[in-house]
């Protein structure tokens, strides 16, 4: 029966994988049921924006660039 050795950086690469791997599979997924949600009509809607709620006035604008 053969042994194998794992040193610290195999260590270290085997875990990046898993970690790799679980990232992967979590984007993938958060991606695809978005598609699904937007298929059904189950998505976000463009009114709810959080950039809608944020008002510049005139002057604001005008007293930050003097």
């Amino acid at each position: 029966m053969h042994f194998l050795y794992f040193d610290p950086g195999l260590g270290a690469m085997i875990v990046q994988a898993i970690v790799a791997v679980v990232a992967g599979v979590v984007l993938f997924s958060k991606g695809l049921m978005f598609k699904i949600k937007a298929f059904f009509g189950f998505g976000k809607t463009n009114e709810d924006d959080l950039f809608d709620d944020i008002e510049i006035k005139d002057q604001d604008i005008e007293n930050k660039n003097s």
